[in-house]
């Protein structure tokens, strides 16, 4: 018996490259008894629908370089990897670091990300297949560097990996960087009235005139999952994708294309909230459903109403992850405004590579600093939280 089978890591430009089955195996082990995957986004239909959708590919700044570790002929583990020719869409922000690379006569660009395009969620990123953790996350690792160093790119980030990760990545030598988040966490709460009466009573009394106020926009509310969501209705999305894409980001990083792939494949793994006044939505967020975990993706509006950016976003969302019985919603980057909706402070992990020596030691000095920085800031936020002070201290 070979107790250090030789693993061969491999990058592909197209997924078509995997076989969707190799894929899942090690990204969603989890969804071979027909269930949900626990992060929908490394699934091979959510990365399909990417690229097939041209949202990632020629053009974007996203070049696929997916990476597959085989190990006597079968596939071990696979990692989303992109060539990225920009920092945009990450989330992750190293936008001072290429700045400064390039100020001392270094070219930062291309790089590569191991993420999931536009996606602040966190979810493994080192994807293996039940009884290789250790040797596919190191075989990958190593594959990345390698490709890095091959074809001298400046450096490599693998982002919204777990806290796990980030401890095994650092003690393989990567630079380890923590950020903040905000996620509402379910408490085992039997209905909406359960979590609101863990709140201050300012709070509750906030919240509930939030919902009241955009419960009363002139419509309704519908949440809608699976075939209850139909062409029509990502016509209307799309629309305010769009506008939300152009105010946000300049341009919207999903092309329409990857909405009809969402109507083929993804559906069942969206839940979309539609405010509907006189038969058309006029305001709607996307999300997406993992076994455990709610994912707040994408808002948009073409009428705006008092309060219902909330409703639609996180009041709805936690009435769905509570009838469900999920764990948590992860309402996405950044928005202290969260915190007094009942989302409190978590950390988020990265995992970084840099080749130029110099400029990984003074890297490496920064990150020390703003962990320091990110922890006290989620300690000051949490003394913030809207719930009463006895829930807090059980909560941490």
């Amino acid at each position: 018996m070979n107790d250090n089978p030789v693993i061969e890591v491999t990058a592909h430009a197209r997924l078509h490259e995997i076989a969707a089955e190799d894929w899942d195996a090690c990204a969603c082990p989890e969804a071979a008894d027909g269930g949900r995957p626990l992060d929908p986004f490394t699934t091979y239909r959510f990365l399909l629908a990417l690229e097939e959708s041209r949202s990632v590919g020629v053009g974007t700044g996203w070049q696929p370089r997916y990476l597959t570790a085989r190990s006597d002929g079968q596939v071990i583990a696979v990692a989303p990897l992109y060539a990225k020719g920009h920092s945009q869409g990450e989330y992750i922000f190293d936008h001072n670091w290429a700045h400064a690379y390039e100020q001392a006569g270094g070219r930062y660009y291309p790089k590569l990300q191991m993420a999931v395009p536009f996606t602040p969620a966190t979810g493994r990123r080192f994807l293996t297949r039940p009884g290789h953790e250790a040797a596919g996350m190191a075989a990958l690792v190593q594959g990345a560097v390698q490709i890095a160093s091959d074809n001298q790119l400046s450096s490599v980030h693998v982002t919204f990996c777990t806290e796990a990760e980030a401890i095994a990545g650092e003690q393989m030598g990567l630079m380890r960087r923590t950020g903040q988040q905000f996620h509402w966490v379910n408490q085992d709460y039997a209905d909406f009235g359960g979590f609101l009466a863990q709140l201050s009573s300012r709070k509750r009394k906030n919240i509930r005139k939030e919902r009241e106020v955009a419960q009363g926009f002139g419509g309704q509310i519908v949440a809608l999952t699976g075939d209850q969501i139909q062409p029509e209705h990502w016509d209307a999305f799309w629309e305010f994708y769009q506008d939300t894409g152009a105010r946000k980001w300049g341009q919207p990083y999903l092309t329409r294309a990857f909405f009809n792939r969402a109507q083929e494949s993804l559906r069942d793994d969206i839940l979309l909230v539609l405010a509907m006044r006189d038969g058309c939505a006029v305001a709607g967020a996307l999300n997406m459903i993992g076994r455990e975990t709610l994912y707040g993706r994408y808002w948009g509006c073409t009428e705006h109403h008092a309060c219902l950016h909330f409703e639609l976003c996180y009041y709805q969302a936690i009435d769905f992850a509570i009838a469900q019985g999920l764990a948590r919603v992860e309402a996405g980057a950044q928005g202290e405004h969260k915190l007094a909706r009942g989302y409190m402070p978590v950390p988020t992990h990265s995992l970084h590579w840099i080749g130029d020596g110099g400029f990984r030691d003074a890297v490496a000095r920064y990150l020390v600093a703003e962990r320091a920085a990110v922890d006290e800031e989620i300690e000051v936020l949490t003394s913030y939280g809207p719930f009463k002070r006895h829930h807090q201290e059980e909560q941490e």
